[in-house]
């Protein structure tokens, strides 16, 4: 069926196109910063096609348009461009072009490609300004082509920001600079510009809501070795963030003068910053008064190895936090059949026994809860409109966290509502044994989670079948649930951040089987990477479970499982129940419980 609004959004934009002289305009899924998740204003990619994942990019031009999109949203972007005329791109599978690569062949020489400067990260557009420089294609950036389309668009997000004390943060925010400007020495830079939001967030031990589910405020930071600049909206700063800056020596400035503020340095010498995380924008306007120094923001690296008080607090979130999904199971799996239930139902049930929990803030992404078919879908996510009725059959996928004051969680549980088939179990299993055997991984300090993947993924690919995404990411700290430098993948990509594992880092893990028309599975815990033993071989590592849930027992067959899977399995449910009965009042529930993590031959 064609998709009239849809199509005539497009129009509107190529009408723009054509009065700025634009042949092809790119439109991302970003905000000013590279955030993961993008507030409602910065949606442009979506409004101009209907694909609402979290990652694709949006190319048109006046007689096509393209969407490039990763594995976990094959499934849903192709449902949801249905009718459009967008074409999609699969990225990542053979013979699929890059964006890079689709230009190079389709512009003409001397055609101008546009995009928002501001959207764009430098290191895509300097990418594309020498691919494309043989065509002497140029290049336009400071125009957002959707304000004069999209009429009724929502304002950019204004909220107030907060602080965090330093004995909840476990380092003042001056001790944390301190070692960002040490960085700043040893890159032989006179100046640093930040402009990642929980990077951000994290120096300062500030915090705000202008992203859905990141705990962060709009901001850029510029710091030279005496000066601290804080850029964020005005609006946003409470009487509290202000005494709190004033402190601190932390000179606010507007948001919206960062661009005017770094054209008018003088002589700034070596400014240090990240490609990856400034945006075209300012990366242009930087290089033309600054010698640019292109190296990693150090703040991502710090914030990723968790200190001793941050570890402590979220060793207790999760386990407060798993307790309530034990709660949640028990609801879902004694009331099925029982009482009415449907994705977005069972989806806000669970919202709301977390939003009970002390020190909640809010939800770390929106909750996943996805039945029976629509559980292929990765990131599937049911709407007050849009939802699965839930009845006593197959299986049910949910995949929440939240965000507390002391940690940000993560955790997925697959669970059996009904019959399900032998291949299903088959599936069910593998996952479970994939998990468990990454989980109880011994590693030598120096490996990357690349080395480490098979051992999720083996079980999945002894079966000749694939999941298309990683098996693990960070996890911040009362910041994103998503957080770099490192993670768990078999494949890397040019561009993609990477670390080898330290000390306090925290990782999901998180293999799965995605069916098309028939079932998903996916089992997440969350991990925290500690030290082992040190002996003449080197210092070995392996990690202690952060997520405490039961794995549904009704989907396992053990004839498929070593005597060491098996092992595993009843060792990570005794420690379930020991960790977890004690903190859950309802003796029906902990009855439930043991029944659940009973061991199994």
């Amino acid at each position: 069926m064609e998709n009239v609004v849809i199509k005539e959004r497009l129009a509107g934009l190529r009408e723009s196109m054509k009065n700025s002289g634009i042949d092809y305009y790119m439109m991302p899924t970003s905000d000013f910063h590279n955030s993961e998740y993008a507030a409602d204003f910065f949606k442009v990619r979506e409004y101009f096609c209907g694909f609402t994942g979290s990652n694709g990019t949006l190319v048109v031009s006046q007689d096509w348009a393209g969407i490039w999109t990763d594995g976990r949203y094959f499934i849903q972007c192709a449902k949801e461009i249905e009718g459009t005329g967008v074409t999609m791109f699969r990225m990542g599978d053979a013979g699929v072009p890059t964006i890079k690569e689709y230009l190079v062949e389709n512009m003409k020489e001397g055609q101008v490609l546009g995009f928002d400067g501001r959207v764009i990260t430098s290191q895509i557009g300097l990418a594309m300004e020498k691919a494309l420089s043989d065509k002497k294609v140029t290049i336009k950036y400071g125009q957002d082509l959707a304000e004069g389309v999209w009429t009724d668009r929502p304002k950019l997000p204004c909220h107030d920001m907060y602080v965090l004390s330093d004995e909840l943060c476990g380092k003042s925010f001056k001790d944390k600079l301190a070692d960002v400007r040490a960085k700043m020495k040893e890159n032989k830079c006179q100046a640093h510009l930040l402009c990642k939001l929980d990077d951000i967030m994290w120096l300062t031990n500030l915090r705000g809501n202008d992203v859905e589910c990141n705990p962060v405020a709009l901001s850029y930071a510029y710091m030279t070795e005496d000066e601290f600049y804080l850029f964020v909206q005005k609006e946003e700063v409470t009487k509290e963030v202000e005494d709190y800056c004033k402190a601190n020596d932390i000179k606010l400035r507007d948001y919206h003068s960062v661009v005017d503020f770094i054209a008018g340095l003088k002589n700034p010498g070596q400014v240090m910053i990240d490609k990856k995380n400034v945006n075209y924008t300012v990366f242009r306007t930087l290089s033309d008064v600054a010698t640019i120094v292109d190296v990693k923001d150090p703040t991502t690296l710090m914030k990723a190895m968790k200190n001793d008080v941050e570890i402590k607090n979220i060793r207790e979130v999760y386990l407060r936090d798993s307790a309530a999904l034990v709660k949640f199971m028990y609801w879902v799996k004694t009331n099925v059949g029982k009482i009415p239930m449907n994705e977005y139902s069972v989806a806000m049930h669970l919202d709301k026994m977390r939003s009970e929990l002390p020190g909640y803030i809010e939800l770390s992404f929106p909750t996943i809860c996805a039945y029976k078919a629509n559980a292929a879908m990765m990131h599937y996510e049911a709407t007050e409109d849009d939802y699965a009725e839930i009845h006593p059959e197959g299986m049910l996928l949910v995949d929440s966290g939240g965000t507390y004051m002391g940690g940000t969680t993560d955790v997925t549980r697959t669970m059996v509502l009904g019959p399900i088939s032998d291949e299903i179990k088959k599936h069910y299993t593998h996952v479970c044994m994939g998990m468990l055997r990454l989980a109880n991984a011994r590693f030598l300090h120096g490996c990357y989670g690349r080395n480490l993947d098979i051992l999720a993924r083996g079980p999945i690919w002894n079966m000749d079948m694939d999941y298309k995404c990683g098996t693990g990411h960070g996890i911040g700290y009362m910041l994103n649930v998503h957080e770099g430098p490192h993670n768990i993948r078999w494949a890397f990509r040019e561009g993609m951040e990477d670390n080898q594992l330290e000390k306090g880092m925290i990782v999901s893990d998180e293999p799965g089987v995605y069916i098309a028309d028939s079932h998903g599975i996916r089992i997440e815990n969350i991990l925290e990477v500690v030290e082992g033993v040190n002996n003449s071989d080197g210092q070995f590592m392996h990690f202690e479970q952060l997520t405490y849930a039961p794995i549904d027992l009704e989907a396992i067959d053990t004839s498929y499982m070593e005597k060491s899977d098996i092992k595993a399995l009843n060792d990570y449910h005794a420690a379930v129940f020991e960790k977890v009965a004690p903190l859950i009042k309802e003796p029906e529930i902990v009855e439930w419980l043991k029944e659940q993590t009973r061991p199994v031959q």
